[in-house]
């Protein structure tokens, strides 16, 4: 995607644009603007991933800077080469293309040694406290902590316990590197938080080098210090770490260094964002991969066809705000709408085929009728579609007993088929359960589409494909993955509980217009007043297309703006 997109126009109006605007003209670096996305390589990316990714990608583009992708990979239990590729691919799909890619395991000598620098000069020491023992000596919000007896180590003490720990003579958990910082702050963050923790684990990426790690506030504000990062962007939950994020950059006496900025989270609405119910559903089994098309993944999202643009749009219209907020999922459908409408071709689909024989159609005639590829835009011109004696029609577009406000087919009632002509039931045939099978029906040649024809009007038209010359196809229709979202944290509940079970149908057998038989996977078009679908990766073979519909035609956002 091309910087023009990035919705600049709104740059100067938030808050966090400002600031970046004054750092310039303060001339507070001496380095160009520099900003980073800091994934733990622990899973996929989601909206709330994107969203984050966009605010800083936006400020180093605006302003002529560097975007850096930094994997924060300080926790060798969690992450796996797996998800930093999917970051990566991820990022590049949607349009985030970062200008350096970089681990913040390719630091861990530079953070042992700062570390061991703290150590020195008397501000960090090794503490022998339990795990337990930690908390209880850190205070409440309205208890001040107390003191370690191991605070008071000497340097020459500590320096030798820490090489110890790196050096593997000690086993997990028995032995951690704390700052020494004030155990009575009100930010309960300051109270000699924890440097260094032993863990002998192998890393995905350094193997068996290390046995000690760097604890994410430690090692955080370090790789944004040695990358030379000016503004390190981050969510809202993180404002009270800003102390503790500036507390090692000051005591190691680093020149310019960066500064944390927060930002508002958002939350979507029937969607599952979290880390660890997103595995739950994936590794459990009860969705199909971190693709499925149901969930917010970044992944899922493009195998049900939602397009980097779409998502670029809906995070503009998201804007940049200091609180936590929640949003509709039907604003990111909107957006969906609003990109592809006049940009794919349109097609016939019928979704609950229902033949009907045309009596007065010439036998073993077909006939090709041009049909526009898209209403909404003139130059994508048009398209042959066979017509035939039989065809196939929606069964909704049916009743034997119209209801009131019903304008479609039904006895002796003359409806217009798309682009072709008009038809009229004559008989209804049912099977031996007195199900409806089958509808002859008779056509008016005169009444051919573009022929100018206008001696009687019809309420309906409905959508048909050729029976001979149609293809089958199976049809994934995907909705709201919860049945409620109250049930999300139900801890009483089993996922198959929680599940909708009308969150994905599938229908087989499914009736397209030949047009489509060699679509590509990830193509996209709209079926005339079913939706918008695409051709599914995942399932589709050289025998069997599987279309994904990406949203329905009906328009929920819309309305609940008017």
């Amino acid at each position: 995607m091309s910087n023009e997109n990035l919705n600049q126009e709104n740059a100067s109006y938030n808050f966090i644009h400002r600031e970046v605007q004054r750092d310039l003209e303060e001339k507070t670096y001496s380095r160009d603007i520099c900003t980073r996305f800091p994934p733990e390589p622990n899973g996929y990316l989601h909206l709330g991933s994107a969203y984050a990714i966009n605010i800083s990608y936006t400020v180093a583009k605006t302003y002529g800077g560097t975007f850096n992708l930094r994997f924060d990979d300080t926790n060798p239990l969690k992450e796996k080469e797996e998800y930093a590729q999917a970051i990566i691919e991820d990022m590049n799909w949607v349009g985030f293309n970062p200008d350096r890619i970089l681990y913040g395991s390719d630091y861990f000598d530079i953070i042992y040694n700062y570390a061991m620098e703290l150590v020195k000069a008397g501000k960090a020491y090794v503490d022998e406290l339990s795990p337990e023992e930690i908390r209880q000596y850190r205070g409440t919000l309205t208890e001040p902590g107390k003191n370690s007896p191991y605070r008071e180590r000497s340097i020459e003490e500590n320096v030798e316990l820490f090489e110890k720990m790196k050096n593997g003579e000690f086993p997990n958990g028995s032995l951690v590197l704390r700052a020494k910082i004030d155990m009575s702050s009100p930010n309960i963050n300051l109270r000699d938080p924890i440097l260094y923790r032993i863990l002998h684990a192998d890393h995905y990426r350094t193997g068996g080098k290390w046995c000690i790690y760097p604890m994410y506030d430690f090692a955080h504000p370090l790789q944004d210090a040695i990358e030379g990062i000016t503004h390190s962007l981050c969510s809202i939950e993180f404002k009270d770490h800003r102390p503790l994020y500036e507390w090692p950059l000051k005591e190691l006496g680093l020149n310019e260094p960066p500064k944390q900025r927060e930002f508002g989270r958002f939350n979507l609405t029937g969607v599952v964002t979290s880390k660890r119910y997103l595995k739950e559903l994936v590794y459990g089994e009860f969705v199909d991969g971190w693709d499925d098309p149901r969930l917010p993944t970044l992944k899922g999202l493009r195998r049900r066809g939602f397009t980097p643009d779409s998502i670029h749009k809906f995070l503009g219209e998201l804007g940049l705000s200091k609180d936590q907020s929640t949003v509709d999922i039907s604003m990111l459908e909107h957006c969906l709408r609003d990109d592809i409408k006049a940009k794919v071709n349109t097609a016939m689909a019928v979704l609950n085929p229902l033949k009907v024989v045309i009596t007065n159609y010439a036998e073993g005639e077909t006939e090709l009728l041009e049909i526009e590829n898209n209403p909404q835009n003139p130059d994508a011109g048009t398209r042959e579609v066979p017509f035939a004696k039989e065809i196939y029609i929606e069964k909704d577009d049916f009743m034997e007993q119209p209801v009131k406000g019903f304008n479609r087919l039904a006895p002796d009632v003359e409806v217009r088929l798309k682009g072709a002509y008009f038809i009229k039931c004559n008989e209804v045939i049912k099977d031996d359960k007195g199900e409806i099978v089958e509808l002859r029906c008779t056509y008016d040649p005169e009444t051919k589409s573009g022929s100018g024809f206008t001696g009687r009007k019809v309420k309906g038209t409905i959508h048909w494909v050729s029976a001979e010359h149609g293809i089958k196809a199976d049809v994934h229709l995907y909705d709201r993955l919860l049945s409620d979202e109250d049930l999300l944290k139900d801890e009483t509940k089993t996922w198959g509980e929680k599940i909708n079970p009308e969150s994905f149908v599938v229908l087989k057998d499914c009736v397209i217009e030949p047009a489509l038989k060699h679509a590509e996977k990830e193509s996209k078009y709209q079926f005339i007043r079913n939706g918008f679908f695409c051709v599914d990766y995942k399932h589709t073979t050289p025998d069997k297309l599987v279309f994904n519909r990406i949203v329905p035609l009906k328009d929920s956002w819309n309305k609940k703006q008017k």
